[in-house]
């Protein structure tokens, strides 16, 4: 199993908007994120659901700079320029 299914397979949390906003970073940006940045993505699926839609709203920052950076990626759906 390549890294990129072991991600997928981890994007799936039980809710369609969580799972979406996920996956569409997975495959959108993923692939041309940098070592750091996917080790950030990898660090945010390890929080539980609640803790992510609150990132992902935007009404809790993510634990660390990097992982607010992916965060605010998904959020807005867009590349983050900082």
């Amino acid at each position: 199993m390549s890294e990129q299914d072991r991600l997928r397979w981890h994007c799936r949390r039980g809710t369609r908007e969580l799972d979406l906003m996920l996956m569409r970073y997975l495959d959108q940006e993923y692939p041309r994120a940098s070592t750091a940045e996917r080790a950030a993505f990898a660090r945010l699926l390890e929080c539980p659901d609640p803790e992510l839609q609150e990132m992902f709203l935007g009404a809790q920052a993510a634990p660390d700079p990097e992982m607010e950076s992916v965060a605010r990626k998904i959020r807005t759906g867009t590349p983050d320029h900082d």
